[in-house]
């Protein structure tokens, strides 16, 4: 603890965010560069050195957070990049895209402001690619074990990492064109650039990765076939199959899956498209779904130069402050949270009849309405209570030029036919069923991530793909040395 009092006398300073008027007209993250490092250390030094840190709890990765918050008050970033990677192998990706549930569970957070937790992270991640602390680890030997991963989100490259570190052949195939995953294609520029994403692929490489695109297993290569050629399975294919909205006017065009329209967006980024064919320009949209995907939406369609812009979310609005009666501390409480994109569309005034920035709290869609063309023009919603019950005569209509549906996802995608062809045994709520030791029902082959935990967060799907690497380092070897954070039943803390 390099300054006992830092929490008392230091008070939280968050990384700037550049102006919105400037950041909306790119496609650049959001952040003012160089402007975290003057203010982190003072940030870190805010850090209490807890006897029981509950933001190890809090999260999944188990990251050794006083320990590198001390080195960074200390100017002692390589130390703090070891520390750091001893725990999450890609901080670059968690700092910048995680909603930080260790901050709720910090100790200082019972009655202040938590520690920059998040902005610390992220500062030694590229502090450590600044200064080179972040050199490949091919193993010193390798084991003659091979292994296949499906799947190059983060889960997949987290498992594909440890395992090629333990000396195993791992190759990671990807039904995409480009490796990443969701972090890819789902994730917009402003939110992580993808140069983030390369760097570690490079890294992987040059550890012995290697990596397979445009190949959907059970499509391009079957995936009984990859059973009997490797020695291990490790299924990380993310839960994709989208959730529906079954209302009249459903079948109209242009109304969109969000991961329908966001890929399209940053394959513009890419270089692929001169344009993306839902673009938003010129167009009334409204987004159905108040997560963090809607957001990506709401910032995409900002972004694109959209007529107006409506998110709208069926909970109704949360507080400022955590409700200690439902949610205390130090579980993550579910509070009014300003995202960049709400913080940009507030400003913009992109939905003028909004409750709160472009947000429509408590509302419900009932129908849509297009025209002669049979495309969408308008959305009807009505508010609802608490319990989701329709509040008489508060129905309302929108005009809608696109719809996005940004619902969230109930498990893997079986279109591929991956899942049939193996025969693996599902969850009825649509994920991929496993025991104790990450395996499933067909023996070599295991699952992990969203595929088989469900629709999570990146900190979880990394300490997913940590956890099955060990657990197939010990199926192929009888014992293993690499860590597993979680089990496949653990869950985020709760009352």
């Amino acid at each position: 603890m390099a300054d006992p009092k830092g929490f008392m006398t230091t008070p939280r300073r968050e990384w700037p965010r550049r102006p919105v008027e400037e950041r909306v007209r790119d496609w650049n993250e959001v952040y003012v560069p160089g402007a975290l490092l003057p203010i982190v250390t003072k940030q870190a030094d805010r850090c209490m050195d807890c006897g029981v840190p509950f933001c190890h709890d809090a999260c999944p990765l188990g990251n050794l957070i006083p320990e590198w918050n001390d080195l960074v008050s200390r100017d002692d970033w390589r130390a703090a990049a070891d520390r750091l990677h001893a725990t999450n192998n890609f901080p670059e990706f968690t700092g910048r895209l995680c909603p930080a549930p260790c901050e709720a569970g910090c100790v200082l957070a019972i009655n202040q402001p938590a520690v920059t937790i998040k902005n610390v992270e992220v500062a030694i991640a590229d502090r450590a690619w600044e200064l080179g602390l972040a050199p490949p680890r091919p193993p010193d030997r390798l084991s003659g074990r091979t292994v296949a991963v499906i799947g190059s989100g983060p889960t997949g490259l987290a498992a594909a990492q440890q395992l090629t570190r333990a000396g195993h052949t791992v190759a990671v195939y990807e039904k995409d064109d480009r490796l990443g995953g969701l972090m890819r294609y789902g994730i917009p520029e402003f939110k992580m650039e993808k140069h983030n994403l390369d760097r570690r692929l490079e890294q992987m490489r040059a550890e012995g990765t290697k990596f397979r695109t445009s190949t959907a297993v059970g499509r391009d290569v079957g995936a009984a076939e990859l059973r009997t050629r490797y020695d291990a399975v490790v299924i990380a294919t993310g839960a994709t199959a989208w959730r529906e909205l079954p209302v009249p006017g459903r079948e109209l065009t242009g109304i969109q899956q969000a991961m329908e329209y966001l890929p399209l967006s940053n394959r513009v980024r890419e270089g692929d498209l001169e344009s993306s064919p839902m673009c938003a320009a010129g167009k009334h949209v409204v987004i159905v779904g108040g997560g963090d995907t809607g957001a990506d939406c709401l910032g995409t369609a900002v972004r694109e130069g959209a007529a107006s812009v409506t998110q709208l979310d069926i909970y109704t609005q949360p507080g400022a402050e955590r409700d200690e009666d439902i949610e205390p501390w130090p579980t993550y409480p579910k509070i009014y949270r300003l995202s960049a994109a709400h913080e940009e569309a507030r400003d913009l005034r992109t939905a003028p009849a909004a409750d709160a920035d472009a947000r429509l709290f408590a509302a419900s869609t009932l129908r849509f309405e297009g025209d002669a063309n049979g495309h969408v023009t308008s959305l009807h919603l009505v508010e609802v209570d608490a319990r989701r019950r329709p509040v008489a005569e508060s129905g309302r209509t929108l005009p809608a030029d696109l719809v996005l549906l940004a619902l969230g996802f109930s498990g893997p995608d079986r279109a591929d036919g991956l899942v049939d062809e193996l025969g693996l045994a599902m969850e009825p709520r649509g994920t991929i069923t496993r025991d104790s030791g990450f395996a499933t029902n067909v023996p070599g082959v295991f699952a992990a991530g969203d595929a088989a935990r469900g629709q999570s967060l990146i900190v979880w799907a990394i300490a997913e793909g940590r956890a099955v690497a060990a657990a197939v380092d010990r199926h192929l070897t009888g014992s293993s040395r690499l860590p597993a954070p979680i089990g496949p039943y653990d869950r985020p803390m709760t009352v």
